[in-house]
């Protein structure tokens, strides 16, 4: 009996809630409704709260409360989880109110919210490098405020994230073994993220992609395409000497040589081999045109 009392108790403490608060939405008393709604804000019904500023705020465009209603909406839609909202309304209260006693707190709270919208590494990063420009903007702008560790904190993990994305997109070529594609993103990695902690693995990569790449290469594009290779083994060997690749590094860096070897040979013995007459006129044929 006693849980039934409590809940009839409950039940109709909603329903008189519901009807006080349909009864505000259709009052014309906007101080009233200004008043109600900081009181359902500050009792965390950010949904009410949010209806009711946003219903008074034409009527006091232009007065003294005009700001703190553009505050309030913007923490509304952060209290109900919108990061997205949140973030479009500080921005607008900052372009409206740059002189704002508010201003310093709403562009923390603009980053802030981009930082929220920052997804996880392998989808778009658009929101991830907005956060990173927004805390730096902060900085820049509040040198002294005590949010600025926080706000280093954030850029770090968020330039973690985008080094992340980079290295994951450039093995997901790799993984695929779509090697002309992985060179080109391998190396934009490495190139955009110099200090990565994930350089040794990029550069071994590197290193294979264009292996293979030649290995699976038509015949006239291998030798070339070793040779690169070969390139690219010394560039990581500079590196990382005693690294944990080197023994991976240095077998196919025998393949290579192994091939290019072939090739030597091959060419030796073309050299020695005699020119055919018809070799000899068009050779003739290529002087006189240079002649010219």
């Amino acid at each position: 009996m006693k849980h039934l009392f409590f809940y009839l108790l409950g039940f109709i403490i909603l329903l008189s809630s519901c009807s006080e608060y349909q009864k505000l939405l259709k009052s014309d008393d906007n101080e009233l409704k200004f008043t109600k709604a900081k009181e359902y804000y500050n009792s965390e019904d950010y949904a009410k709260a949010a209806t009711l500023f946003q219903e008074v705020a034409p009527v006091y465009r232009g007065t003294s409360k005009a700001e703190t209603i553009a505050y309030y909406i913007a923490y509304c839609a952060y209290g109900q989880n919108d990061p997205f909202s949140a973030g479009h309304y500080f921005r607008s209260f900052l372009k409206t109110y740059p002189d704002s006693p508010f201003a310093e707190e709403c562009l923390y709270m603009s980053a802030y919210c981009y930082y929220m919208e920052s997804p996880k590494p392998r989808l778009d990063q658009t929101p991830t490098n907005d956060a990173i420009e927004a805390f730096q903007l902060y900085i820049n702008r509040y040198p002294r405020s005590t949010r600025i560790e926080k706000c280093n904190t954030y850029i770090d993990e968020m330039q973690d994230k985008l080094v992340f994305k980079s290295y994951l997109t450039a093995k997901n070529y790799y993984d695929r073994e779509y090697y002309p594609s992985a060179i080109i993103a391998l190396q934009n990695s490495i190139k955009d993220y110099p200090g990565s902690k994930y350089r040794e693995n990029l550069m071994c990569m590197l290193l294979e992609s264009k292996y293979k790449l030649a290995e699976n290469s038509v015949i006239k594009k291998k030798r070339e395409r070793y040779n690169l290779a070969k390139e690219e083994y010394y560039s990581f060997i500079n590196e990382y000497k005693e690294g944990k690749f080197r023994k991976n590094a240095d077998k196919m860096l025998s393949d290579i040589d192994e091939y290019l070897n072939k090739f030597m040979k091959k060419d030796n013995n073309e050299d020695k081999t005699p020119k055919t007459k018809k070799e000899i006129r068009e050779e003739k044929k290529q002087e006189k045109k240079s002649i010219k």
